[in-house]
């Protein structure tokens, strides 16, 4: 173990000690990695620092309200923590802006985007924020109840789209062993509550796989408007959350799905990858992420339509170089 990784456990250990009250906070529309790492990283300080006052912050998804709930912002959070999980940058962060806290953490697995905090830890080679979590506890020997062990695994699990994700490593495996070994949660009863869908959501996933357009550099796309959604009566996350069940076609390399969200005025991007690497397309329209998995919000069909152009060329370099 290299230096880095020693002094940022202890560290991030220091801090949440002599804390008294801690806010932990992570991105917008979130997905079970963001509930997964900040819940269970709420528990873990409650397990282990019983006096301290932990609020869990940020706006609820009702799909997966089985994580855990969430708290309101204190109406004080002078001399406050805060602890950001899963966000690399302060515009994504839900409920509260970072940079009004001086003495804050943030533990990330997304590339770097920019500095928020005071003491950051970024590993972009890890699975996920619940990952990172895990190893913090393990290497600062703290306690790991099963509630706990429970909302880690959820967010791990997810992320690496159960283990078939190139981000699922030795580390990621043994980290995992270990919290089986120490912990008695239920991977079944787990499984069934993150991947158990409605009948609606399976036929909504039908029309996916029959209006996806192909193009001929291998770059799937799927523009859903706000009567389809109406129709099959899902919601605009619900696109994104299903898309990597696309993972294994094999005439798409790269697929995208854009939903538009009434709400907002936007369409929600969510992007994947089997090859080409598709963060920095994303990062020049507004988003970011990760290599294989990216994403952004777009105004209009002609700024999906110029992603589309872009990741066309990145996947026929993939293509091109694969061949040689």
């Amino acid at each position: 173990m290299n230096l880095f990784k020693q002094n940022i456990y202890k560290q991030i250990y220091k801090k949440i000690k002599k804390a008294d009250t801690i806010i932990i906070a992570r991105h917008v529309g979130p997905d079970p990695d963001a509930l997964g790492s900040s819940l269970g990283l709420k528990q873990i300080i409650n397990d282990n620092f019983p006096d301290k006052k932990v609020y869990c912050i940020g706006s609820p998804a009702a799909k997966f309200r089985f994580i855990g709930e969430l708290d309101k912002l204190p109406e004080t959070i002078d001399n406050s923590l805060l602890i950001v999980t899963d966000t690399p940058d302060h515009k994504r962060v839900d409920g509260i802006d970072p940079r009004r806290i001086k003495n804050s953490i943030k533990i990330d697995h997304h590339p770097y985007v920019e500095t928020m905090c005071e003491l950051e830890w970024i590993d972009d080679k890890s699975s996920s924020a619940s990952q990172m979590v895990l190893e913090l506890v393990f290497n600062n020997n703290l306690k790991l109840t099963k509630e706990a062990g429970e909302k880690l695994y959820i967010g791990l699990v997810a992320d690496t789209n159960r283990f078939m994700f190139s981000y699922s490593n030795a580390k990621t495996f043994a980290l995992v062993s270990k919290l089986l070994q120490e912990t008695s949660i239920d991977i079944t009863k787990i499984y069934n509550e993150l991947y158990l869908r409605p009948y609606k959501e399976i036929k909504f996933q039908g029309y996916m796989s029959q209006n996806y357009q192909i193009t001929e550099n291998k770059v799937g796309y799927l523009i859903i408007h706000d009567e389809t959604l109406k129709e099959f009566n899902v919601d605009a996350a619900t696109p994104g959350n299903m898309i990597n069940s696309f993972n294994h076609i094999n005439e798409m390399l790269v697929w995208v799905t854009a939903t538009e969200d009434k709400d907002l005025g936007s369409y929600r991007i969510s992007i994947r990858s089997r090859g080409p690497i598709i963060n920095e397309v994303a990062a020049n329209h507004g988003g970011g992420g990760h290599m294989f998995a990216s994403g952004t919000r777009l105004k209009t069909e002609e700024e999906i339509a110029s992603l589309i152009k872009d990741l066309e060329k990145v996947s026929k370099k993939y293509i091109e170089k694969v061949s040689d």
